[in-house]
């Protein structure tokens, strides 16, 4: 019984040792072999993974928007009191559903360009509202002409046909109409060619974003997605300084191996500027 005993722990030990031995071999040799085939997968060209997620998103992405509906637009106009507005949300849409088009490999430069078609679908479940919500805001066209035109002369004639259109500085607008335009009436009587539709995404629906250029990765994954230029520039020509960079990706994907650290950057052409993401906690 002893040696029965005495032989089972060596044997026991004996081959704890040769698998911690292995172990310690083919840890490594794993984590090798997956990142190399990570490193092989993230690259954006044809057949590859990360290409067919890239070309057309598999997740869902919402843009949600938040209204302020002024409450005291008299008051404002008549007295100049203090604006009041009422935070009214969220608003939600799915975008990003398109797949992108136009896709065109650089292999002097590892650089693949593509357009990225627009596309929003109201999503009612996901919101406080419907479309068809009424908000009073500012008239933008309105707003905007007196500074436009500081001219005496001209301002005259622009509030004759501010009145004809019985246009004032605060209008009634549904959320439609807001995001995606509406036909002016003020505009409409101006007697020079000008763009009669407001809206603060109009164009948006069966128009397309881009050209974008960014680094497929063949020749470093760490600069995969990342944006070399935007419409023929790596600048936006719109901030000074640091705010007219263009940095990162688009946001619809990043560079594998990414760490808790690091501070992901993105740009936005909704907001033409570039903005970025650090790490708050896991969910």
């Amino acid at each position: 019984m002893g040696c029965d005993r005495n032989c089972g722990l060596i044997t026991g030990a004996v081959i704890g040792a040769v698998l911690a031995v292995f172990g310690g071999i083919l840890m490594p040799v794993g984590d090798m072999l997956i990142q190399k085939t990570i490193k092989k997968e993230v690259v954006l060209e044809e057949g590859t993974t990360a290409f067919k997620n890239w070309v057309k998103t598999g997740t869902e992405i919402y843009r949600q928007f938040w209204i302020f509906d002024v409450q005291n637009p008299q008051e404002v106009m008549m007295n100049s009191s203090n604006i009041q507005v009422k935070q009214r949300g969220p608003y939600t849409y799915r975008v990003r559903f398109l797949a992108k088009e136009n896709i065109t490999q650089d292999p002097k430069d590892n650089t693949v360009s593509f357009l990225q078609p627009n596309g929003a679908i109201f999503e009612p479940s996901l919101s406080v509202g419907t479309e068809a919500d009424n908000f009073t805001v500012l008239n933008l066209a309105v707003a905007a002409a007196a500074h436009i035109y500081p001219n005496p002369f001209v301002q005259v004639v622009l509030n004759s046909l501010i009145n004809k259109s019985k246009s004032s500085m605060f209008q009634v607008r549904t959320l439609r109409e807001l995001l995606w335009g509406y036909t002016d009436p003020f505009l409409s009587l101006v007697p020079y060619p000008v763009t009669t539709t407001v809206g603060m995404f109009y164009p948006y629906n069966n128009t397309a974003d881009g050209v974008y250029k960014v680094f497929n990765g063949k020749d470093s994954i760490s600069k995969v997605a990342i944006i070399d230029t935007y419409k023929g520039k790596r600048n936006l020509s719109y901030w000074e300084s640091y705010c007219d960079m263009i940095n990162g990706t688009d946001a619809a994907s990043f560079p594998p191996f990414v760490e808790k650290s690091q501070v992901l950057q993105f740009f936005s052409s909704d907001i033409c500027r570039s903005i970025y993401a650090v790490f708050e906690s896991d969910s």
